[in-house]
């Protein structure tokens, strides 16, 4: 399964980077996220509970960052495991652009998922990441840049 997209991040190329690297950050920002831990500047360690459809499981894996160009883009790599539920393994290409005071960050990702979960139906599974990314790049964005009390005001 292939998912890209783009979003606009009210927040410099810098931050947006820094963002991206940081655990505290993104355990904010990822869905079903229990615990993220960073064992090294390029390495993550993860356990995410997730509902595709009737299955509920909770991930436990790895990822790693490479390809680094700071702080305009970096490959991201990762594999989990559910249990009975299955496996998921894949990798983004994530890469920041400035634009008028803001930053868009655009991904290409792959993904594949095996066991149970494989056994859903690859129309559950491509809308399940899809809402799944709007999540996380909808948290991303508010933790990073969130909204002043006058610009929130109708």
């Amino acid at each position: 399964m292939d998912l890209t997209g783009s979003q606009r991040i009210e927040a410099s190329r810098e931050e947006v980077w820094r963002g991206l690297n940081d655990p505290h950050v993104l355990r904010q920002c990822i869905p079903g996220c229990q615990e993220l831990v960073q064992a090294s500047p390029t390495e993550f360690t993860a356990k995410v509970v997730l509902k595709i459809g009737p299955v509920k499981a909770t991930f436990t894996g790895a990822v790693t960052l490479s390809d680094l160009e700071p702080p305009a883009a970096y490959r991201i790599t990762g594999e989990g495991q559910g249990g009975v539920a299955g496996f998921a393994k894949g990798g983004a290409k994530v890469w920041l652009v400035e634009e008028e005071g803001a930053t868009i960050l655009s991904y290409e990702a792959q993904a594949n998922v095996g066991g149970k979960i494989a056994q859903l139906g690859a129309r559950l599974i491509e809308s399940t990441s899809k809402k799944l990314a709007g999540e996380f790049f909808g948290a991303f964005g508010r933790v990073l840049a969130p909204a002043a009390p006058a610009e929130a005001a109708p």
